[in-house]
């Protein structure tokens, strides 16, 4: 009968055999690997900031019928949809494609900083669950943008810098 262990390496059936599968650190392409391996996963620094700023802005959306302030503030209640939709839209995005999209984090400290702003603008004379329910969701979203675009700031720095190392460690062809 034939020896079906998934041992590999030199067995008592076979002394002579080695492990075909080593170490690749000595392959020439490792520094490229490297190298795409953190463009690809350098946008993943904030990723669990998406969903906190998701629930922000589904709250945000949801916020004039949780709080039935739908017939008080009418100009608001619109306003809140589309910019909660807008920033769980984001988040949403920026969980997608994290690398690609990371550069429009500094949209969610605008988009947040005018939730503050709104009941003011946009509504007329804002209660207390108005207030709140704009300014805490807004001031959340900015904080958590702010923090996600100087994520995103310094992966670029530091995407550029292994590319400026790599194009270096690369052997000039003649």
């Amino acid at each position: 009968m034939a020896d079906v262990s998934h041992t590999r390496g030199a067995s008592s059936a076979h002394p002579g055999a080695s492990d075909t599968r080593g170490d690749i650190g000595a392959h020439p392409d490792v520094p490229e690997m490297r190298a795409r391996y953190a463009r690809v996963l350098g946008g993943r620094d904030v990723a669990l900031l998406d969903g906190p700023i998701f629930l922000a802005g589904l709250f945000i959306a949801l916020s004039p019928f949780i709080l039935h302030f739908t017939t008080s503030q009418p100009g608001l209640v619109i306003h809140n949809v589309i910019m909660g939709i807008a920033i769980a839209g984001l988040a949403l995005v920026f969980s997608a494609t994290p690398t690609r999209t990371y550069g429009f984090s500094w949209a969610l400290v605008f988009l947040g900083a005018w939730m503050v702003a709104a009941p003011w603008v946009v509504g007329s004379s804002p209660d207390r669950g108005v207030f709140l329910s704009n300014v805490i969701p807004g001031a959340l979203t900015a904080v958590l943008g702010l923090i996600c675009a100087g994520a995103a700031l310094m992966a670029a720095r530091k995407r550029t810098r292994v590319e400026r190392t790599s194009r270096m460690n690369k052997p000039v062809q003649t």
